[in-house]
Parts: structure tokens; sequence; C-alpha cells
């Protein structure tokens, strides 16, 4: 449950186009951070706002919502906003901005697709980093102490491209006390280094940040046991892991791989949180493990200006909470772009998060698949 302080900014009025003064204003927003209560009613008037802009701003966006009958002058709700399959992000500029970008964040292109690359444009880095940053705080260092970190993930400047990259340099920069980057772009891990890093870490009784993905902790482990070796870290160390096993020919599961940390690191499982995120989405979700102490169901937690539905595979109609649908984001952090995202991830909305069950198999759903095919005719529309 979030607790409120103080006020939540309302939103600029006026019509769409001026991105820069969006940005600004939910850059003081999301600075609330993530025990602010954004009600129902400002969210909403963010949602609205924003889907003016984005509809003013990007050709193939208004079209596809024209095709669907969806107006800024008919929609009163947010959830009748339409929403972009995250795979449109493979095929089509869904810019929003002014006109220019700050950078692009490519997905990894191992599902699906035929290794075709996602793109994201982001027009501003500071309002992505001013969503990403109160949030991974709070999930992962909420005692507030700037921790080293420790980093089983690319360094931002080896893959400039990668959103999960730049998040973590973000927070190098922001919130931690130094970093050792064990990864390289070519995904190479330095087990020797970890090991020399967590002996000093040891020596100095300094608990740490340590950040990767499933696959590298996967990877760690193995190289671990190989060498007979256990590096424990301090107490108070904290992992977040993330990702999957996308293209993998190595597959752990969660649970054995935490246990395994465990014995290899000697950091306990109930100090491991779990990161969801996606290229196509600017806030992330955390467990609210380490918030919420060793007794906390595993959930994800979305921020508040951040919110999330199951539906129908179908008819893309809300499933009652608790029913497993496919899960769509609406994500005022995607100003720049198009914040009505459906994915093909599949889990339950309750009221306090998210249970993820996986991503659906096989064919495309057919609500997914009519939504691109949508899509796709919007944008050969362009002119």
């Amino acid at each position: 449950m979030r607790v409120e302080q103080g006020s939540v900014r309302e939103p600029v009025s006026g019509g769409g186009g001026d991105f820069s003064r969006l940005a600004s204003a939910l850059m003081v927003l999301f600075g609330g951070g993530v025990d602010q209560v954004i009600d129902d009613a400002a969210f909403r008037g963010w949602a609205l706002r924003l889907f003016v802009h984005q509809t003013t701003a990007n050709a193939t966006y208004r079209r596809f919502c024209e095709g669907r009958g969806r107006t800024p002058g008919n929609v009163d709700a947010w959830e009748d906003v339409p929403a972009v399959p995250a795979t449109a992000f493979k095929h089509l500029d869904l810019a929003s901005g002014d006109g220019g970008v700050e950078a692009t964040f490519r997905t990894s292109g191992t599902t699906g697709g035929g290794g075709e690359r996602g793109r994201h444009p982001v027009p501003s880095l500071a309002l992505y980093r001013a969503a990403l940053l109160p949030n991974l705080k709070a999930a992962l260092l909420p005692e507030g102490e700037r921790l080293p970190l420790v980093s089983l993930i690319p360094p931002p400047d080896a893959v400039p491209d990668s959103s999960l990259s730049t998040m973590i340099g973000a927070a190098a920069d922001s919130l931690c006390d130094g970093a050792v980057w064990l990864v390289d772009v070519a995904g190479r891990l330095d087990v020797d280094r970890f090991i020399r890093t967590a002996a000093e870490l040891r020596e100095r009784d300094r608990p740490a940040l340590v950040t990767g993905t499933a696959f590298a902790f996967v990877h760690l482990v193995d190289a671990l046991v190989a060498r007979n070796t256990r590096p424990h870290l301090p107490v108070g160390t904290r992992i977040m892991e993330t990702g999957g096993f996308k293209g993998r020919s190595r597959v752990l599961e969660r649970d054995a791989l935490y246990a395994a940390l465990h014995e290899r690191l000697g950091v306990p499982e109930h100090r491991v949180v779990n990161e969801y995120g996606m290229t196509e989405l600017l806030s992330q979700l955390y467990e609210p493990v380490l918030r919420e102490g060793p007794g906390a169901e595993r959930r994800h937690v979305p921020p508040p200006w951040l919110r999330v539905r199951a539906l129908d595979p179908t008819t893309l109609k809300p499933v009652p909470a608790g029913e497993p649908g496919l899960l769509a984001f609406f994500d005022l952090a995607n100003a720049g772009s198009v914040c009505h995202v459906l994915t093909e991830d599949v889990g339950t909305v309750t009221e306090d998060g998210v249970r993820l069950r996986g991503r659906v198999r096989g064919a495309e759903p057919r609500g997914c698949s009519r939504a691109m095919e949508e899509l796709m005719s919007a944008g050969d529309a362009r002119s």
C-alpha cells in the first residue's frame, strides 16, 4: 500500500505538441517518488493529456486511433486509449517528441521476429532517468545508503542502445558508490575479477548491489562450481536479477537459481529482487522483497505513474482481478513515444501487484494480431 506524501501535480493544460514542457512537468511528478498517491482522477488527467500530445505528434499512431474510432474528442478514460502491440516497435517509428531523439533503445531480437529488433526512440533521457531512479532506489536501496555496484550487465558506453545498460549506468552514477563492470560488449564475464572484487568487499565488510540478467548469473554460478569456489559477499548485499533465458542453451528454474546464488555467494534468497521491464516501456516493476522483508510475497509492483491491466487475448477486454490475461501497460514515462502498450506476456493483476505467468506460446493472440494489422495499415498510409 502506498502512503500519500504531499500533493500530486496536475497535468499541464493546453494542446499537444510541446513535449519539452510535458517532460518537465512529468519529471516533477516522478520526483514525488513511488510512495506518492496518484489517484484515478489525476492519472486520467495525465493520460488524456498525453493522448492529445501523441496523436498530434505521431501521424501513424493518430491514424491507428482514428481507425478504431478513438480520438481525443471522444475518449474520456485512459483505458479507452488504443494500445499499441509491443511488436509494433519492430516495424514503425513511434516517436512522439518535438522532432529529435537523444537515444534509441533496441530490443535483443531473440524472441520471434526472426531476430528483428524493436526500437524505442527516447526524446529525453532526463525524463527516463527521472522515472527509473526513484523506483530503483526504493526497490534495491531502500535504506538510502550508497552501495558499491557490481554489474554483470555491460556498461552503457559499450552498448548505448541497451535500455538495461543505460538504467544500470544511471543507477551507478546517481545512487551507488562506484561501479565494477564485469561483462563486456560481447557478453564475456570476467569471473576472476568477480572473485577478486568479492574478496575486496569482504575485506572492507562492504555490502554491494549486484545486478545481472538471469543468464549471466547462471554463467557465473556454473563457473564458480567448475572452480569449486564460494566467494561469499558481505551481509547486507542484495542482488537484482532480470530477464530470462531467451535463445540460451542452459536453463535453470528461478528458485534453483536463487538457491545456487545463496550457496555460492552467500546472499539469502529473500535478498534477490527480480526486475520486470522491457525496451518498450520506460518504467520498470520490481518485487518488493527488500521493502517488505523476508516474508514478502513475490510479485511485481508498478510505480504510481504506471497502470497495468490483464486483458482477454481474443477480445482485449479486461478480465476479472486475479484471472490471467495479456498484460497491457499505460506508462506515463512513455510520453515521447506511445503510453499504452499491449504485450504478449501473461499475468494476473490485483490491487497489490502483478504476478507473471510467462509468455503466450505459439501464434500471436488474435487481439494482438488484429491490433498489429491495423497499426501496420496506419503506417502504410503515411504521406
